[in-house]
């Protein structure tokens, strides 16, 4: 693993992280010779879908919906309803 010190490291730090990028080689950041930090490269991004929106997969929701009974009729008797009135 290539090492640099953390002076020169400081000066050429752009640099440094675009070879690190470039390369996907790691470098190791020494200060009076002992290592203090690593700069890895991140790993690799899946390439991103042109869609805005999210694959949708074909009935991913069923089975979801519980049905507790009628949901077109009143839920209370007409006659009650003229006493709430």
């Amino acid at each position: 693993m290539e090492e640099i010190a953390a002076s020169k490291f400081k000066i050429t730090c752009l640099s440094v992280i675009e070879r690190v990028r470039k390369t996907r080689k790691p470098i190791r950041v020494t200060r009076y010779g002992k290592p203090v930090a690593e700069i890895v490269p991140l790993p690799a991004e899946k390439p991103k879908s042109k869609s805005k929106y999210p694959k949708r997969k074909l009935g991913s929701m069923a089975g979801t919906i519980l049905y507790m009974g009628d949901v077109i009729s009143p839920v209370w008797d007409l006659e009650d309803y003229d006493a709430l009135r």
